[in-house]
């Protein structure tokens, strides 16, 4: 099943009365056409209606249906609310006066007409995000006494969240909410494969579960076994257009490995890379990857973990080939390792937060294999302090940004264009500290993640889920 393949519109219809349309008697030869609403009566162009889509209830109007008494097409709908999805038609966008009528309303009369796909690209687009001018705009509570542990979103801006052995769904709009019991005591990870499919998995539970969570049922399960047949437990999930990836160690944790699993062909097995018997005392294969980050950009997959041992922690990150199952790139970890890793292909770069500094570095990509030093973008006397500033800090990538949880406060870090573009040296970040005054501090951030216009965030011990967007984005 590919991700957030897109499903036809819901059925519908209209009331109807005699005689068939006819657009020459009744209707001017030109685009304009007239509509009764409840009523209500409304003019429009038959190149306004196109843009619902040809498999919506306005392209039966230009086809056959029937008519009110004055020879016009009857729909036995609300006009008011007809009127605010007719300028969403005209204008790309909601118009102010939506603000007065409940979101659910409109998203029941959008899918009515078959223009739910419209509404959602004009309330919750990616192309809206706006990181410099995101604040705290609304916080959603979950059930019970456990806090977030994974959260996981869709492009349009739902939102999945674990907690316990629960998982809260929110839709696009944020005012839809159910909740999914599961098999599992917590999840650890947690990925969005459709708006209502996920995968799920947990360090102390056997096998990935693909849940449907509007059918409240598990799907399928997807397992590994090593050469002693023993459980095995998921560390991390991954996705590309393609494939599935989910870094799988045994119960008695002497081996993991990655497995590649078809998006389009029901999960299908495809292969298996990145495996390891552990033996002796050889920490480098003992590390299974806890991080897997697909980019587009190089056609490779990174996978990344790090273990604390009493010399410290240590970790690798390695660039697997799939097609090929070899590793083309590593970098060993053993000097202030990452205390969480992303990648961005739009800044074809890869960032860390070093567990000891604190401070955020980068390798350029564009020296893959090359070059595997790492360009601090802080403090660089910090780097050997041992303090371990950098624990349970986060950092993840969206667009031309880069996100770091430190504590309990964001920092945006962004590209500052200056120089050759064809030496790392020139490339400079700067730093901002986001949100009002009112939105800095709070506990420690546990989660951060991108959907539709929207950043999710969640802290240590709270139960609940803050929105972050722009102000000028909220409906």
């Amino acid at each position: 099943m590919p991700p957030f393949s897109q499903s036809t519109p819901i059925s519908n219809g209209f009331s109807l009365n005699h005689n068939k349309f006819n657009q020459t008697n009744h209707q001017p030869s030109t685009n304009a056409i007239t509509i009764d609403v409840g009523g209500q009566l409304f003019q429009t162009t038959k190149q306004t209606l196109t843009l619902a889509g040809s498999k919506t209830l306005f392209s039966n109007l230009f086809d056959s249906c029937d008519q009110d008494n004055n020879g016009v097409p009857f729909i036995d709908r609300d006009p008011e609310l007809f009127s605010i999805l007719l300028s969403l038609l005209r204008t790309g966008n909601l118009p102010s006066k939506a603000k007065a009528f409940d979101i659910q309303d409109i998203i029941f009369e959008a899918k009515f007409y078959g223009i739910n796909d419209l509404l959602v690209e004009s309330q919750s687009n990616p192309s809206q995000f706006e990181p410099f001018d995101l604040e705290k705009s609304i916080i959603l509570p979950l059930s019970g006494r456990d806090s977030p542990s994974a959260i996981a979103t869709t492009p349009n801006g739902s939102l999945h969240v674990s907690h316990g052995s629960k998982i809260t769904s929110f839709d696009w709009s944020l005012q839809k909410k159910s909740t999914t019991l599961t098999n599992f005591t917590a999840i650890d990870s947690l990925l969005a494969l459709s708006p209502n499919i996920v995968a799920a998995g947990a360090t102390d539970f056997s096998g990935l579960q693909i849940l449907d969570l509007d059918l409240g049922f598990v799907r399928q399960t997807l397992n590994w076994e090593n050469v002693t047949k023993s459980s095995s437990t998921v560390q991390a999930i991954g996705i590309s257009p393609e494939f599935l990836f989910t870094s799988f160690e045994s119960g008695r944790r002497n081996s993991n490995s990655i497995m590649v699993y078809d998006l389009k062909d029901d999960f299908k097995l495809v292969s298996e890379i990145a495996r390891n018997e552990i033996f002796g005392a050889d920490l480098d294969s003992a590390i299974p990857s806890t991080k897997l980050n697909w980019v587009p950009s190089v056609n490779l997959l990174m996978a990344s973990g790090s273990h604390s041992g009493p010399f410290g922690v240590s970790g690798n990150i390695k660039f697997w080939d799939i097609r090929s199952g070899r590793a083309v790139w590593e970098i060993k970890e053993n000097v202030d390792c990452f205390s969480d890793i992303t990648v961005s292909d739009a800044l074809l770069a890869v960032f860390k937060i070093g567990v000891n500094s604190g401070e955020v570095s980068y390798i350029d990509l564009r020296n893959l294999g090359s070059n595997n030093s790492w360009n601090c973008l802080g403090d660089t006397r910090k780097v050997n302090n041992g303090k371990k500033e950098g624990f349970g800090c986060k950092i993840e990538s969206h667009g031309n940004q880069v996100f770091c949880g430190k504590k309990g406060e964001l920092e945006l870090w962004s590209e500052v264009l200056m120089g050759s573009l064809n030496n790392e040296k020139d490339r400079i970040f700067r730093k901002n500290v986001l949100g009002r005054v009112k939105d800095l501090g709070g506990n420690r951030i546990t989660n951060v993640g991108f959907g539709g216009n929207k950043m999710f965030v969640t802290r240590k011990d709270q139960q609940c889920v803050e929105v972050w967007q722009s102000s000028g984005k909220r409906f």
